[in-house]
């Protein structure tokens, strides 16, 4: 494993980790993310916002995973389309562990909208680790321009998590080092296969 690669295994999972325990353990971080996450956002409206949400559920991410792994096969690389639904599915599996096992009530305003815990946020998680899978895959072919693309794409999700008041900032962090974690591992896992 390449040293670039450790130590971004090992920020994130850092990160990850401090996360988890300070929302478990700390009364003081806590308040901080809740007063962050009253600040950030103002008004929860907006079509846009909901427009975002639905195109990035993450059962509608594991619809674009297929049709990506079909796009591959099409392509002539079956090995590749494996990768792209094992990576997404392990790490959508790992995110859903990690809400049972945190089990943060999500914000007050969310709950007459959504069930479930609150880290890390599934969408962030999903547009993420599809966002990294759809660079490494097409980079170096489509080069800054799908870059700039998926950096605003993620950028809107992350947006409209909060902007709903779905999920708290950490969340979002949460699901993102999650994301990247898993990503390097999967990364590791290509280079070994090709």
């Amino acid at each position: 494993m390449k040293l670039h690669c450790l130590i971004q295994l090992m920020i994130s999972a850092i990160i990850l980790l401090g996360l988890i325990f300070n929302i478990r353990n700390s009364r003081l971080f806590n308040f901080y993310d809740h007063l962050l996450h009253h600040k950030l956002v103002r008004n929860r409206e907006g079509k846009i916002w909901k427009i975002i949400t639905i195109l990035n559920e993450p059962k509608v991410i594991v619809v674009w995973d297929f049709i990506l792994a079909g796009l591959l096969v099409m392509l002539k690389h079956p090995w590749l389309a494996i990768w792209a639904l094992g990576t997404l599915a392990v790490t959508d599996a790992i995110g859903i562990f990690l809400k049972n096992s945190v089990k943060r009530r999500r914000p007050l305003s969310m709950k007459t909208y959504r069930d479930g815990y609150s880290f890390p946020s599934g969408h962030v998680l999903s547009a993420t680790i599809m966002s990294l899978m759809l660079w490494q895959i097409f980079g170096h072919v489509m080069g800054i321009w799908l870059l700039v693309t998926l950096i605003i794409a993620w950028g809107l999700v992350v947006i409209s998590r909060l902007n709903m008041r779905a999920h708290y900032p950490s969340d979002v962090l949460g699901a993102t080092s999650l994301a990247l974690f898993c990503f390097t591992i999967a990364q590791q896992l290509l280079g070994l296969a090709f």
